[in-house]
């Protein structure tokens, strides 16, 4: 094959250091925004995302294989800390817990995850 083509699904969960509630309202677009902005760098495709206050949830789609999924968790929490941090949204330090959930899906079960992460409030 000349090509090559990929359609790998993969829902991202990981959360909050000692899962404090430290995602509010007010910040949770910016991080969403600047998060996508690191998936859009790495040449992955995000198809929903949702921050909660003390873990986050993204689905998208693992088009780049030049990265593997540890590098590419890894990049995307230390560039958002470091947005974080720097923005001084907070009165203390930001981070996000060591560790995360990476599960996969099927084409056909695309939409009902993309409803599952977007519903999360």
């Amino acid at each position: 094959m000349a090509n090559t083509y990929t359609q790998i699904y993969i829902q991202l969960i990981f959360a909050v250091k000692f899962r404090e509630n430290k995602i509010s309202e007010e910040i949770r677009d910016e991080v969403e925004k600047y998060i996508c902005g690191i998936f859009n760098h790495k040449k992955q495709s995000v198809l929903a995302i949702y921050a909660n206050p003390d873990y986050i949830h993204i689905f998208f789609c693992f088009r780049n294989l030049q990265i593997s999924i540890p590098d590419l968790v890894k990049v995307v929490k230390v560039e958002s800390t470091n947005f974080i941090n720097e923005k001084k949204y907070l009165k203390t330090h930001f981070s996000w817990q060591e560790g995360y959930g990476a599960f996969s899906y099927s084409k056909s079960q695309k939409e009902n995850v993309i409803k599952y992460v977007l519903n999360q409030k």
